[in-house]
């Protein structure tokens, strides 16, 4: 709880920069740069602008606003998901996989060290035990958008965690302490499983197939490079499967990207502040809505990358 306290902590200003550019607030004008190609384009305001624009309106601790709330939700959601989990090992009758079988003689070592079968049942678990700690912790995710959103209409509603939940229920009633909650829960459960199975095919099906593939090391390096500037190499499986479980968690949440922007658009949607109307946003429907109406003005990917953010040709941008 902890570490995950002190991550939250170093990571309240990427959040914070990144919920306001989802949102489409742009306080900055454009400025003539170049792409990684070196050609000459013009950019939004990137991470460390946006962010300087900040700490300029409201000081530095103004990065941090809406982090009580986001704090409450990080150590709730660690306590919730590692009961539930336990609950779900405990029902199931089984207990954590035993590194020593994979060691016992006579046991094949091209064999995956998990089947299909256990990766999906782990997998159900993961899926349980996150879409729990998602529901109870989802009130204060909204508060917290909510909280980071003010900037934009300089509001003061949601100014404490208490009394944010007063004003949110008696404005919209239990229902509002759970805006954006399917898309995020969606956006949850098809990452895992995304992120799960594609793992499982790579280790399965070409590192364990391909595992004796020659690395450069020893022999096998090329002629005339010395030995300071070998690449380092993959000495075990276990590396290599890490670095898969790696790259398929950021590929599945870059295909996930739109269930989170859609959910944070929710949350703030029609709330009473100036970041959930127009012209930020129109009054949405529902979240089918909103994720039609991003789709068709092209702006599924809206705040995913908060570097090199060209502007798109076609479409205007009013700035402060």
């Amino acid at each position: 709880v902890l570490l995950g306290s002190g991550l939250t902590v170093l990571s309240q200003p990427l959040m914070y920069v990144k919920v306001l550019v989802q949102v489409g607030y742009e306080p900055l004008p454009p400025t003539l740069g170049r792409n990684v190609f070196g050609r000459q384009v013009y950019q939004l305001p990137g991470l460390f602008a946006y962010a300087k624009h900040i700490v300029k309106v409201d000081g530095r601790a103004g990065l941090f606003k809406g982090l009580t709330p986001r704090l409450c939700s990080s150590a709730i959601g660690t306590v919730v998901h590692s009961k539930v989990l336990q609950q779900c090992l405990f029902e199931g009758g089984c207990s954590p996989p035993d590194a020593s079988s994979a060691l016992q003689p006579g046991a094949s070592k091209k064999e995956p060290v998990s089947s299909l079968e256990q990766v999906l049942k782990e997998t159900s678990r993961e899926m349980v035990a996150r879409s729990a700690a998602t529901l109870i912790t989802h009130p204060f995710h909204v508060i917290t958008l909510r909280c980071m959103v003010q900037f934009i209409g300089r509001e003061t509603k949601y100014s404490g965690t208490l009394s944010a939940f007063t004003t949110i229920y008696r404005e919209e009633g239990i229902l509002g302490f759970f805006a954006g909650l399917i898309p995020r829960l969606l956006g949850d459960i098809l990452s895992l499983w995304l992120c799960n199975m594609l793992a499982y095919l790579i280790n399965t099906y070409a590192l364990e197939n391909g595992g004796r593939a020659p690395l450069w090391g020893g022999s096998m390096a090329p002629r005339g490079l010395k030995a300071p500037f070998l690449l380092p190499q993959v000495s075990t499986m276990a590396e290599m499967k890490s670095y898969s479980q790696a790259v398929t968690g950021f590929f599945a949440s870059m295909l996930t990207y739109p269930f989170v922007l859609v959910s944070n658009l929710m949350a703030v949607n029609n709330c009473g502040l100036a970041g959930g109307l127009l012209p930020y946003a129109p009054t949405y429907s529902s979240w089918l809505d909103c994720w039609s109406q991003l789709r068709r003005e092209g702006n599924m990917s809206r705040g995913n990358s908060l570097f090199f953010r060209k502007v798109p040709t076609g479409k205007r941008y009013v700035w402060e």
